[in-house]
Order: structure tokens, then sequence, then C-alpha cells
């Protein structure tokens, strides 16, 4: 059974940095995929950032592309979501998801899901 927590939300003042933890059970990161979403009150999913397995190739959402990044610690088979610069906009619950076979991402079906953490972006 494939399971993904994330941990590492909370409350940050806005320009603050966070980083969000997958950490991903029952599949390997190097066969998986991993992706990134976020929902706000009152609005639709949107997938802000994803990685392929292989070369590793990353896609982001064009409001958080200068500001997120994702990586891997294959030791620890946890993905990561790092957020700079935040704004009250980025106030949201955040999933990770898998996808697998992994060399593709973006805009695709993800399988697993995450339960989702809270981010919130406020002073």
């Amino acid at each position: 059974q494939v399971q993904l927590v994330e941990s590492g939300g909370g409350l940050v003042q806005p320009g603050g940095s966070l980083r969000l933890s997958c950490e991903v059970s029952g599949r390997t990161l190097d066969y998986t995929g991993i992706g990134w979403f976020r929902q706000a009150p009152g609005k639709e999913r949107e997938e802000v950032g994803c990685i392929t397995t292989g070369d590793g190739s990353a896609y982001y959402a064009t409001a958080v592309e200068d500001r997120f990044s994702i990586s891997r610690d294959f030791s620890k088979n946890t993905a990561f979501l790092h957020m700079t610069n935040l704004n009250p906009e980025d106030t949201a619950v955040y999933y990770c998801a898998g996808i697998t076979p992994g060399y593709v991402c973006w805009g695709y079906e993800y399988q697993y899901w995450g339960q989702g953490i809270q981010v919130t972006v406020s002073s």
C-alpha cells in the first residue's frame, strides 16, 4: 500500500520561508514522480509543482516558479517543497501526490495522495 504523509506546515509571516516534507512508503521515489498541489478556501485545487523520475525534471506554476522548488532525499524516500518569500495568497492546504511511472508529471493524473497540510501566511 502506497502512502504519502506531509509534514512541516504551519503559520509563517509574509516574506518568510517554509519547507514541506512528503514521506513516501510502499513505493520508491526513484519510480515515483511527485507533485505538489494546493487548495485555498473557495478555490479549486491547483498544481504548484512536480518533479519526474529519471532526470528529475521539475515544473512549476507561474505564480510560484521564482519562489518554490522541489527536492528529494532518496535515502529517506522523501520529497520536499521549499517555499520562500511567502505571501498571504499562498495560504492553502498543500498536498503531495505520487504518480507511477514517474517520467511525466505536470498535468497528469496522480494515483496516490497525502492527507494535506495547512500553510497559513499571515502577520
